[in-house]
């Protein structure tokens, strides 16, 4: 199997996760799964094994979901990123620090918005 049929195969499996872990249904499920873990408490003792289970669960989940929720926002900034340049080009905006605006540090995006915020605040006042 080429990489870019796994990368594919990964894309869609990200994308419907992403989307079917976001689910209301989902959240209930979870907050059922933990009373019922939480109610199992007096039962089992509140015993190292019992605290054992919701520990180790939770820690896979969230491992496994970090790259799945990194995964989907990746794919998500790169479509909105060629989104907007082509909105820019078509508008005529030439200017290179502000198409290549993903690609600079976080102390020149913070200059970049306080330039920003000053133009649009003197335009404001005209």
């Amino acid at each position: 199997m080429n990489s870019r049929k796994k990368s594919d195969i990964f894309t869609r499996f990200t994308s419907r996760t992403s989307a079917t872990l976001g689910r209301p249904w989902v959240f209930v499920a979870a907050l059922v799964a933990l009373v019922l873990w939480a109610l199992s408490g007096p039962l089992l003792g509140f015993s190292d094994t019992w605290q054992l289970i919701i520990n180790t669960s939770t820690t896979i989940v969230t491992f496994l979901m970090v790259f799945i929720i990194q995964n989907t926002q990746n794919r998500d900034n790169l479509a909105l990123n060629i989104k907007q340049d082509a909105i820019m080009r078509k508008l005529g905006v030439t200017g290179k620090d502000l198409l290549e605006a993903e690609d600079q540090s976080d102390k020149k995006l913070e200059k970049e918005k306080k330039q920003m915020q000053h133009r649009g605040s003197a335009k404001k006042k005209k």
